[in-house]
């Protein structure tokens, strides 16, 4: 059955990781950077991990596992090598109805966790399905070549833009013409070649302009 893709905004939600490994690590520190509040539970930590996964909205405890760290929590990552853990863990979520992802077990997850081109606010989620992550991996590899942190750029410039059209053009119609044009490659080609600067004044007078 075909997954439904969706960009979630963690800040100051509950996230719990189980497990406290190379991997883990990498999951703590990715839903660090989206803002969520993370509970890490793993009964050892490396000192390597520990200074790793140091921050103001993690919060590391050293315990057994238990239903009970699930409590509130958005999601939870199983990031263990034990698999009557995983499959407890996977369990336990069915039942508190927590947003689950066993690492490398697809049957196990409510949510795969894609790889990502990040360019500020332009981010590109590339996923299988769980079935091959090595390949998302991959394909992630060649579009970072594609875009460039001036596409990032260029959303926020775009941003800019598109308030002033909501503010100043009435017609919906209208509205959605002069976005069109405004994010068609020669407009982003401008944007690189002339700086936002020139750029923004060049929308304003597309925006003053009425559509042909």
């Amino acid at each position: 059955m075909a997954k439904y893709p969706i960009y979630l905004d963690l800040t100051n939600r509950r996230a719990v990781v189980i497990g406290a490994g190379a991997v883990a690590a990498r999951k703590v520190l990715s839903l660090n950077a989206a803002g969520a509040r993370v509970v890490v539970v793993a009964e050892h930590a490396t000192t390597t991990f520990q200074e790793a996964c140091n921050a103001e909205n993690i919060e590391l405890i050293l315990s057994s596992y238990s239903k009970d760290y699930l409590a509130e929590a958005v999601l939870a990552i199983a990031a263990t090598n034990d698999t009557v853990l995983n499959n407890q863990i996977y369990k336990d979520c069915q039942q508190l109805e927590v947003l689950c992802n066993v690492v490398d077990v697809p049957e196990l997850c409510d949510f795969y966790v894609p790889a990502v081109v990040d360019r500020g606010s332009l981010q590109i989620a590339i996923g299988t399905e769980g079935k091959c992550p090595a390949y998302a991996g991959h394909l992630r590899q060649k579009l970072e070549e594609m875009f460039t942190e001036q596409h990032g750029q260029f959303v926020e410039a775009l941003d800019i833009a598109r308030k002033q059209i909501i503010a100043t053009v009435e017609n919906s119609a209208d509205r959605k013409a002069i976005l069109g044009e405004m994010v068609k490659d020669e407009s982003f080609d401008y944007f690189v070649q002339h700086g936002a600067a020139a750029w923004q004044e060049r929308a304003g007078k597309l925006i003053a302009q009425k559509p042909e």
